[in-house]
């Protein structure tokens, strides 16, 4: 998986105009502009520990859009579509993406033989 930071950029740029504006502009000023929470702190004039519960709720309702809707697995699944040269394996990752919940139970289900036939 992508780093942590990576992600919620990504996440974001989907899903920020379902995200209140005040806490928008907060998540992007920590993620986007790369500011500490001190420093947002600071400059919105509220406490750090607001900050972060902003930025911890904001986080949650991204992952949870997400979770729901998965835009952002379905546009990395269509760029990696692009980059396919067999018509047959095209239509078959095509195939994946609208079917993505098949997909995802599919690929769970594989984790878990897995994690089961190493004894884990």
């Amino acid at each position: 998986m992508m780093d942590k930071f990576l992600y919620y950029n990504e996440l974001f740029l989907v899903y920020k105009d379902l995200i209140k504006e005040s806490n928008r502009e907060i998540f992007d000023l920590y993620y986007g502009e790369n500011m500490t929470m001190q420093e947002i702190a600071e400059y919105k004039n509220i406490s750090k520990a607001r900050v972060g519960t902003i930025i911890k709720n904001v986080e949650k309702k991204l992952f949870n859009y997400e979770d729901k809707l998965k835009i952002v697995l379905k546009n990395t699944k269509l760029e990696h579509v692009l980059e396919l040269n067999d018509i047959n394996e095209i239509k078959k990752e095509i195939n994946d993406i609208i079917n993505i919940d098949d997909y995802l139970k599919v690929i769970d289900e594989d984790v878990k033989k897995n994690q089961q036939s190493k004894g884990e």
